[in-house]
């Protein structure tokens, strides 16, 4: 096949939506497909291989979102994929889905960013109506569009659309791997954060107000332990600020086997985010064998069997979250079952098999599109 990406994230941006996108690409690549990128963002003219191009952007809720532009069409008209994947479309993939609509090529719109969310948390309330009605404009060409979980597919059937599935996302169940607790690097990590034997609670993800870690500071009053943030963002000098004086360490943005070293150090993770449309560093502190905390909200309602692969929490409860956390970590045979019931959970998502079912995906759409297609029938 091939397959244009068109994406409103791409490395050296890393978030949910650019790491899906540079999975699909291996993904792409081992299967021997041909692939192109268009993005706001890149870090040449190659990635793994594949021919990239930026286009102009603008900066919206702390993301680079991508401007619509002649040049988008004039790239897809000399690609001539067989079909178009839009990663969490706004203008930049509506662009796109619209062009093969209109070329008669498939489309798959993968919904990964809730913008309207975005809007009312940063005081844009009363634009929601609107935003949904964007959100719907920019899917509705699409051949298929799919949700990470029932409820946002939902969300999608809700604003308009019937062409609706389910695809989750994929955690790499090699690197984070509960063995890798034993090694020396975790251990010197461990010691790093907790030089007397505290207990080490982590979180890893983007530092923005929508994932709420300002909230961490309810579980400080939990003795013998420490407590690590895993990455950067906009919020992280406000919350050095809040946080100064407690046990808490921040790490700064990490990746590849030092993100997963750091998973292993920790004894438990807790995330206080109740906007999730997924929520991947969830799956992968799981994959670790870490037991999880998270809210009865968004995402984590899919990736956790409160009880069985973790616990689940009802954020309105004033500091709801520390007697589970107590309890978890002053009983280590319970923080064991909760992690191996975690990585249990996710042994059957790996990328591999997540990615298979979205090659299966593109190939229903390029069915569906030929049987559509009216210049068959002139053919004929």
């Amino acid at each position: 096949m091939r397959v244009a990406i068109v994406t409103e994230s791409f490395p050296p941006v890393f978030n949910g939506v650019a790491n899906s996108v540079v999975r699909v690409l291996e993904t792409l690549k081992a299967a021997g497909h041909e692939a192109i990128v268009i993005a706001p963002t890149t870090t040449g003219k190659y990635f793994n291989g594949f021919r990239t191009y930026k286009v102009p952007s603008v900066p919206l809720f702390q993301f680079q979102l991508g401007l619509p532009n002649p040049f988008v069409a004039k790239i897809l008209e000399d690609f001539k994929p067989d079909i178009v994947h839009a990663a969490s479309p706004v203008l930049l993939g509506g662009q796109a889905v619209a062009w093969a609509q209109r070329n008669y090529v498939p489309s798959v719109a993968i919904f990964q960013t809730d913008i309207a969310a975005y809007a009312e948390r940063y005081g844009f309330r009363a634009l929601r109506p609107y935003v949904d009605r964007a959100m719907a404009n920019f899917h509705s060409g699409a051949s298929i569009n799919l949700a990470p979980t029932t409820e946002v597919a939902e969300y999608l059937r809700r604003i308009g659309l019937s062409n609706v599935s389910v695809w989750g996302r994929g955690v790499d169940l090699d690197l984070y791997h509960p063995n890798r607790k034993t090694t020396e690097e975790v251990s010197i990590l461990h010691k790093q954060v907790a030089p007397n034997g505290e207990r080490v609670v982590g979180f890893v993800g983007r530092l923005a107000a929508e994932k709420q870690v300002d909230r961490f500071s309810e579980l400080f009053s939990i003795p013998n332990t420490s407590f690590v943030i895993v990455g950067d963002g906009p919020e992280r000098m406000t919350l050095e600020q809040k946080f100064r004086g407690a046990k808490v360490h921040f790490m700064g943005k990490q990746s590849g086997v030092e993100l997963a070293n750091w998973y292993a150090a920790m004894d438990a993770f807790v995330h206080f985010g109740t906007e999730e449309t997924f929520g991947q560093t969830i799956q992968e502190a799981q994959a670790a064998g870490v037991p999880v905390i998270a809210p009865n909200s968004g995402g984590p309602k899919f990736l956790i069997e409160s009880g069985v692969s973790g616990y689940l929490v009802d954020a309105h409860i004033p500091n709801g979250f520390t007697p589970v956390l107590e309890a978890l970590l002053d009983n280590p045979e319970l923080a064991a079952r909760m992690a191996e019931g975690g990585r249990r959970k996710v042994l059957d998502k790996s990328w591999v098999a997540n990615n298979s079912k979205l090659l299966e995906f593109y190939a229903s759409a390029i069915q569906s599109s030929v049987l559509l297609d009216p210049r068959r029938l002139l053919v004929a």
